[in-house]
């Protein structure tokens, strides 16, 4: 694992150079990842919007500011994603906020099918399922720990639309927009703040 974390990690971004090259793919009708599509093309699209709109109206709470700025090592927060993922649009934008609001998180981003051997340690229930963030302490590429690709609340949603429907649709995705879109974030902030601490409370005890 350690191997291959600091393999990918020389080719992780900042969040600036991760927009960029979404950006960039679009306005040649393209989307991250190895599969394109019309679909794909359209959810790219529609995700630059929301991260631009999330860009300039996402706060960070005081209690997570406060919880990641009292926390007493560095991190690096390294995300798996693609630029047409709907929860990685909604999510992204939440964790450069709160890496820009502590000096002890730092964010870095990959795309999900440029580092599969990364990806593929970090599955979810067997699927390549992102956004996926991966914590690690930032002198020594040491793993810490894992959050994603959904907060609790909205993997209930999906969970619960899909024992009741059998399938994932429009609808679905819909009513998982409009549940981020209510949530302003909040969610996400929380329980990021409370892993951290959590983690540094492991990582005293084992020493």
């Amino acid at each position: 694992m350690k191997t291959i974390i600091a393999q990918s990690f020389l080719n992780a971004l900042s969040y600036l150079e991760y927009r960029n090259i979404i950006f960039e793919l679009i306005q040649q009708g393209k989307s991250t990842g190895d599969e394109q599509s019309d679909d794909l093309l359209h959810y790219s699209k529609l995700n630059e919007t929301r991260m631009n709109r999330l860009d300039k109206t996402l706060h960070v709470g005081i209690e997570s500011m406060q919880g990641l700025n009292s926390l007493k090592h560095q991190y690096y927060w390294l995300v798996l994603t693609e630029g047409w993922c709907g929860d990685a649009a909604q999510l992204i934008p939440i964790f450069n906020k709160m890496s820009n609001a502590s000096n002890n998180i730092e964010l870095k981003i990959l795309f999900r099918d440029e580092n599969k051997p990364l990806m593929d340690l970090f599955l979810t229930n067997g699927s390549k399922s992102i956004p996926k963030l991966i914590i690690l302490e930032k002198e020594t590429l040491q793993f810490k720990g894992t959050w994603g690709p959904r907060p609790e609340g909205a993997t209930k949603l999906i969970k619960s639309y899909k024992q009741q429907y059998g399938v994932i649709d429009n609808t679905a995705k819909t009513e998982l927009q409009l549940w981020y879109l209510h949530d302003k974030g909040l969610s996400t902030q929380n329980e990021l703040t409370t892993l951290m601490h959590h983690l540094e409370e492991l990582t005293h005890q084992t020493k």
